[in-house]
């Protein structure tokens, strides 16, 4: 599966997988934007991210985490 910028629950999945041990509450948006750049799956621009970009990203990790 290809992930862009817009798939934001997708986005929060893998980050969840890839960094289990992270609390997603404290994570600064330049760590998010490398983390999610840095996801094997991930294929979109990195110019592309923006602020209401990572915060839809980091919403979506916390609801993940509290499953």
């Amino acid at each position: 599966m290809i992930l862009k910028w817009v798939d934001s629950l997708e986005i929060a999945i893998e980050l969840d997988e890839t960094h289990p041990d992270v609390d997603p509450k404290f994570v600064n948006f330049v760590d998010l934007r490398q983390w999610v750049i840095d996801l094997e799956d991930f294929d979109d621009d990195p110019e592309h991210s923006g602020e209401r970009i990572l915060e839809a990203i980091q919403l979506a990790w916390i609801e993940e985490k509290e499953d």
